[in-house]
């Protein structure tokens, strides 16, 4: 490793390859952590449960987005990153520990939480494994609600084959014999219709136990030779195809930002294959034939032992009402004084650390503004909000009376798009003004303005935030929300929304830093700064948090500030381009990464500065696309009593957690960190559950 100090003098050392891990195969690694959760004895079962559901979920938005990306790279000559590695070697590596990944995820299913969760009295029934009455009971459920939805299809000359929707359940089945048409049989596809539930809930009565399920794919198959009456069916294999889904837009051709992207939504699922799941017993020459059809290499497909749609089995979390099998509930802090959010935030600024403290002083604050006569203005991006959004019906009624309401709605929200085309109409239609942000730059920063009357003055009331607008989210993902009428950045948020607005020029703002203009600037600048503190024998200290790092410029600054003495800490929740502990370049630094009962989301940037220090939290990662291609905000915790909260609770707390922490290598690999000697057991959110929630 140290041959990255031996590189000739015209080259920049901290450019090394050698110095850089894959993106990609960074975040990939991510999952294996949380299917480290799916294993671990200590966690309630039915959460072992969601999280083996939320492994195989991300992989398959892996597949859709990244590993497509990678594809995409491949086939347009892209040059290697800062790793050095050719896109061809990346997708040769991803499908090669996907492979490691998934056979994780089924011996899981199969070996621990199947078995676990039917000594639980929770029956998730194998096909092998239905008795007679049972077997009834699903035979006379198949003919009644699943036979009359199916559209099973023969393939010969007429009938090609068919397109398979992204991440569907199909069956393939080999027919002996011939039909009433005298065509002889060979293969047809059996598509389950989205309509369809992908788990099937057998009465008590039938089956004996209270919460007995089986696979919808498991009753296709046992069931499929009703489909084909006259023939003989010699095997039923189900399998599902994971499409490109990847919508790409040129922004700069289209005239209607919308219309573009309701005509690409229509052919989302139908993409480029990326990879292809089938029952492992399926025989290797109708393989080639799916392979050869989807136009995949052979080490795209993934021959499975269980269901191919395992991460539905998420609906049985829902389904099972056993409180001893999950995570205690918890009841979120309230707010004091919501009667009147304008006076509160008046006296000082608010800070909110979710899901922690409720999500409801931001409902109640955009209601107020929605019926306060005094209130002239409301502005406001939109990211995810969810379904039904009590947000939007409130901006609507603002609307309808007589408010000014602006709203910059992100239609490119990826997976929300179509939802998002949904909102930004209906917020049309009751009068409020919809922006689409700016062409190139995706509007991920999230911003509520609000103008208010007081006596002869206007005066600016702010919520920023590091989450969504999203009711739903505040209460499993960790984020900060800061409401705040400090006039500077007040100022500040009013003048980005004029230039998400209107063709404005470039701004300087006093407080906020603002991709793409001064945000990776200005966490350049204090990087550096903490270098010349070192430099010049001062103490130094940079502690960060966020969910993803891959920016070189960013990385080669973190080096430069290793070898100067400072002393740097890293919370990265997945993937991390940054390699530490090397000696002589990143030996100062610490990259840890923390997997609990919540999704680590919020971004927090401290800065020691020598005795003055800097806090800011923010809606970006240190990635390139957050700190150059999107409109992003880092906004200061002004208050040195929240910011010395915001610093306690989310670092200091973080720091010290040894329970659900993973310290990342020199060689890339992940150690679960473990308690020392005496040290008692830290769980980081844990303490805040018993902080600010009990």
């Amino acid at each position: 490793m140290n041959a990255a100090l031996d590189t000739p003098q015209d080259v920049d050392p901290l450019r090394d390859p050698a110095l850089y891990f894959n993106r990609e195969l960074s975040q990939l690694d991510f999952n294996f952590r949380v299917l480290a959760q799916a294993r671990d004895p200590q966690v309630p079962l039915l959460e072992r449960l969601r999280y083996l559901c939320i492994s195989c979920t991300n992989l398959d938005e892996f597949f859709e987005i990244r590993a497509a990306t990678v594809r995409h790279a491949q086939d347009f000559g892209v040059p290697p990153g800062p790793d050095g590695l050719a896109p061809a070697t990346v997708l040769k590596e991803i499908h090669a520990r996907a492979a490691d990944l998934v056979d994780s995820q089924y011996r899981c299913w199969n070996e621990e939480l199947r078995p676990q969760l039917n000594d639980a009295g929770v029956r998730i029934l194998p096909r092998d494994a239905w008795n007679a009455k049972q077997t009834r009971w699903l035979r006379d459920y198949f003919r009644d609600e699943i036979l009359p939805v199916l559209s099973p299809l023969g393939l010969d000359p007429a009938h090609p084959f068919p397109k398979i929707l992204n991440k569907s359940l199909n069956i393939v089945v080999v027919l002996k014999g011939k039909d009433a048409f005298g065509r002889a049989g060979h293969l047809a596809i059996v598509r389950a219709p989205r309509s369809l539930p992908r788990i099937i809930q057998i009465p008590p009565e039938v089956t004996g136990g209270p919460t007995d399920f089986v696979f919808l794919s498991a009753v296709l198959s046992a069931f499929v030779d009703e489909l084909f009456p006259g023939m003989e069916v010699k095997g039923a294999y189900q399998f599902r195809v994971t499409r490109n889904s990847e919508l790409i837009v040129d922004e700069e051709e289209v005239e209607n930002l919308a219309l573009a992207l309701r005509d690409e939504l229509i052919g989302r699922g139908y993409l480029r294959a990326m990879r292809l799941e089938i029952a492992e017993q399926c025989p290797n020459d109708i393989v080639r034939t799916l392979l050869v059809n989807f136009d995949l290499p052979e080490n795209a497909v993934y021959r499975i032992n269980g269901p191919v749609n395992l991460n539905r089995v998420i609906q049985v979390y829902d389904l099972v009402q056993r409180p001893d099998l999950k995570y205690m509930p918890f009841q979120p802090r309230v707010l004091r004084d919501m009667d009147s959010m304008f006076e509160r935030v008046a006296e000082g600024d608010v800070l909110l650390h979710h899901p922690f403290d409720s999500f409801a002083p931001v409902l109640e604050l955009i209601k107020q503004a929605a019926e306060d006569p005094n209130v002239l203005a409301i502005k406001q991006t939109l990211y995810r909000t969810g379904k039904d959004s009590p947000i939007v019906d409130q901006l609507v009624q603002a609307a309808r009376n007589g408010k000014d309401v602006t709203v910059v709605v992100e239609l490119r929200a990826r997976f929300d798009e179509e939802a998002n085309l949904g909102l930004a109409d209906r917020l049309q239609d009751a009068g409020v003004q919809v922006v689409y942000g700016v062409v190139g730059y995706k509007t991920h920063a999230k911003m509520l303005l609000i103008v208010r009357r007081e006596g002869r003055k206007l005066r600016r009331y702010v919520h920023l935030g590091t989450g969504n607008y999203h009711s739903g989210t505040a209460r499993a993902y960790t984020d900060f929300g800061l409401i705040t009428a400090d006039p500077d950045i007040g100022n500040d948020v009013d003048l980005i929304f004029r230039q998400l607005s209107g063709l404005a020029p470039a701004i300087k703002l006093k407080r906020l830093l603002q991709s793409p203009f001064t945000l990776h600037a200005g966490v350049l600048a204090r990087i550096d700064r903490e270098t010349k503190h070192a430099r010049a024998g001062k103490p130094a200290r940079i502690v960060a948090k966020m969910n993803a790092l891959n920016e070189p410029q960013v990385i080669r600054a973190l080096y430069a500030a290793s070898q100067a003495g400072v002393s740097i800490d890293l919370i990265v929740r997945g993937a991390c381009a940054l390699r530490p502990g090397i000696p002589g370049i990143s030996e100062n630094i610490r990259v840890r990464s923390i997997v609990g009962r919540f999704l680590e989301h919020h971004r927090v940037y401290f800065f020691a500065n020598d005795g003055d220090p800097e806090l800011y939290c923010s809606s970006a990662d240190w990635l390139e696309r957050n700190l150059l291609r999107r409109i992003e905000t880092g906004f200061p915790v002004l208050e040195p009593e929240l910011a010395e909260r915001v610093r306690e609770e989310a670092l200091i707390n973080y720091l010290a957690d040894n329970v659900n922490a993973w310290s990342l290598q020199e060689d890339g690999r992940y150690e679960r960190v473990q308690p020392v000697g005496d040290e008692m057991p830290h769980s980081a959110q844990g303490w805040l559950l018993a902080k600010i929630c009990m």
